[in-house]
């Protein structure tokens, strides 16, 4: 069973359906379902074949793995191991040939980045096959698949070679959103209230893998503490596989993670090559292309100012809640057998966790845009979302999401983390005030500027509310 993905397997049925050849690049971080998508959807369909990369296998190897899979799929024997990679195709074609032109071939190449490893001669042996042989036979729909996103989109989606232009699509497979991933725990008997499951997607994220580790009947304190704090928990020791995985010269990966963990607004360029010690040039583009594409981290606009002033910002939840809690504790963990099975039920709700949670709330908020746009009603309305900081020696502020519309109004969106409805006092509701009387002085708009808090139950409705606050959301609007 495919759980959600309405928009990919729209266009995976579009591309099926074609009555030419058609050529996909999928991407996307590891665990996040994208194998599992393509074979589960294509698996009953025409002739399916899968050829899979494997990260630390030489060549020779590679190509064994093929021969095998390859002999199991169409030949008992009576075929040689291919030397390389064009033998390997030439034997593809040859069956692709043979399939009845009202029969699909589809042919996914999984963890491409793997096969093609340097010197393997693979891309340009797959480029010399698409377009001299695959592209020609209208029944065929060549799939490649990676997790280094950013390899896929340099070597196949920008390539300047052979493959330059040759795509028919392509898929960035995102995390699940906080009603998928509330829909696909529902369907693997996991029933959570809505501030629970928040709590849990700001420690795991919407990774299909990690959502499937969570275990029915417990609360989201108790998942947190056996999945991530336990020797034998699935999220132990994910880290460092997980970017030893993805990234070559993953230290340089792990440096800018680290660094941007501990400033929690985010750093821009400048602040972060200090702090890392990473020479500017060289590969430091390519590595925050890597971290951006493969989202990890999200560079935001400071409102009214230019691109050099964007703020980098870590924003995938299970590396900063690592960061923030599982790395310091590991030493403690490692030396107990069970680990500490009351760890996080004390820690959270602690000075320290209301701090993280206000940071891992307001990135969520970040990646729910769409969802609040339609809350507030601007969904058809042309918009850029930003930060905005401003100090000088007498005064300062600061907003963490700003919505500049296009229809002359902006909304500066103050994010609260709570347990209960948030109640503005005097002394809260002095400084929304003040916040939004610098911002009008500082930037000189004109816009109608329009004061949004967003919290999990809503903000009570006082004396210093009214005529300050003009919309509030609530943990069901990011649903």
């Amino acid at each position: 069973m495919i759980f959600g993905r309405e928009a990919e397997k729209a266009i995976l049925e579009r591309l099926f359906q074609s009555k030419r050849a058609e050529f996909l690049a999928m991407y996307g971080r590891r665990r996040i379902g994208k194998t599992y998508l393509i074979y589960e959807y294509f698996k009953d369909k025409g002739i399916y074949f899968e050829i899979t990369g494997n990260r630390k296998a030489s060549k020779k190897e590679q190509l064994k793995r093929f021969y095998k899979k390859f002999c199991a799929r169409f030949y008992d024997d009576g075929i040689e191991n291919p030397k390389d990679w064009g033998d390997a195709f030439d034997l593809i074609v040859n069956v692709a040939q043979k399939v009845d032109p009202s029969t699909k071939f589809i042919l996914f190449l999984d963890e491409l980045p793997w096969l093609a490893s340097p010197k393997s001669g693979f891309l340009s042996a797959l480029d010399q096959a698409w377009n001299n042989e695959f592209s020609r036979m209208p029944n065929v729909f060549l799939i490649v698949c990676g997790s280094a996103a950013a390899w896929i989109i340099r070597k196949v989606v920008k390539d300047k070679g052979g493959l330059h232009g040759r795509l028919s699509a392509k898929i960035r497979l995102q995390p699940f959103t906080l009603s998928e991933s509330e829909r696909f725990l529902i369907s693997e008997g996991v029933n959570l209230k809505r501030k629970q499951l928040i709590e849990l997607y700001m420690a795991i994220g919407g990774v299909a893998k990690y959502l499937i580790n969570v275990p029915p009947g417990k609360s989201s304190v108790q998942v947190i503490n056996e999945l991530c704090f336990s020797p034998h928990g699935f999220l132990f020791s994910e880290f460092s596989d997980l970017y030893q995985s993805l990234f070559d010269e993953s230290e340089k990966h792990i440096a800018i993670v680290r660094a941007l963990a501990k400033k929690r607004k985010g750093l821009s360029l400048e602040e972060l090559l200090k702090v890392t010690k990473i020479p500017y040039g060289g590969r430091v583009t390519e590595i925050l292309e890597e971290l951006e594409e493969s989202g990890f981290i999200f560079q935001i606009p400071a409102f009214g100012k230019e691109k050099r002033d964007r703020k980098i910002r870590l924003m995938d939840e299970y590396t900063f809640f690592y960061l923030s809690w599982i790395d310091k504790m590991r030493p403690t963990i490692f030396k107990s057998s069970t680990g500490d099975m009351d760890y996080w039920s004390k820690i959270c709700k602690g000075p320290k966790w209301h701090e993280w949670a206000g940071h891992a709330f307001e990135n969520i908020c970040l990646k729910h845009i769409d969802h609040i746009k339609i809350a507030l009603g601007i969904s058809g309305v042309l918009t850029e979302e930003s930060h905005w900081h401003y100090s000088n020696h007498e005064e300062g502020a600061e907003v963490d999401l700003l919505i500049d519309r296009a229809d002359d109004c902006i909304n500066l969106i103050e994010i609260k983390f709570c347990n209960d409805e948030y109640v503005i006092d005097r002394d809260y509701a002095e400084k929304l005030e003040r916040k939004k009387r610098i911002f009008q002085k500082v930037t000189q708009t004109r816009k109608v500027i329009f004061l949004t808090m967003i919290t999990p139950y809503g903000v009570k409705k006082n004396d210093h509310y009214i005529g300050l606050v003009d919309q509030q959301l609530t943990i069901d609007h990011l649903f």
